[in-house]
């Protein structure tokens, strides 16, 4: 089997992909991510065996870019107006908001750790198995799994304190 041209692969993934990093990192930096991880993808897919899992390896990429992401926002000063803005709202993006008519379920994903939270966005944006799931995040299925279980819990526990 021989590698799809490029553009196939960004075809066929490129809208789970981005789904994944706004779940992941928010609205506001996801495109940056994206356009991060597909021009590390395509410098590296010539590298690639033919019989690589494209899927799973491109959500790899955007995982590594998302963590990258995220690690440089907690180093970066932050404009004191945008914490308080922030502060009043909350503290958390929706990321879905104009999308999807669920910004409240989305701003509690983004409140989770972030294990749960790519192992959440991996299942419900993308349908990622939990193979797949542990193939992303470089873990044992069984973790995979368990993240994405506790991530629920902690959103059905939060849901319940909300409704009464």
């Amino acid at each position: 089997m021989t590698l799809p041209p490029f553009q196939q692969l960004l075809d066929a993934h490129g809208s789970d992909v981005f789904r994944f990093l706004v779940a992941t990192v928010g609205r506001g930096d996801a495109d940056d991510c994206y356009q991060e991880t597909w021009i590390s993808a395509l410098r590296a897919y010539p590298r690639l065996r033919d019989d690589s899992n494209l899927r799973g390896w491109i959500l790899t990429v955007a995982h590594r870019k998302a963590l990258d992401q995220l690690r440089a926002a907690s180093r970066r000063a932050e404009p004191i107006g945008d914490a308080l803005d922030r502060a009043a709202i909350g503290g958390v993006e929706a990321p879905f908001a104009a999308s999807d008519g669920l910004p409240e379920v989305w701003a509690s994903v983004r409140s989770l750790p972030s294990k749960q939270r790519t192992a959440i966005a991996l299942r419900f944006l993308t349908g990622s198995s939990h193979a797949e799931i542990a193939a992303v995040m470089h873990t044992s299925e069984e973790a995979a799994r368990r993240n994405v279980h506790e991530g629920l819990k902690r959103l059905r526990r939060e849901y319940r304190n909300d409704s009464r």
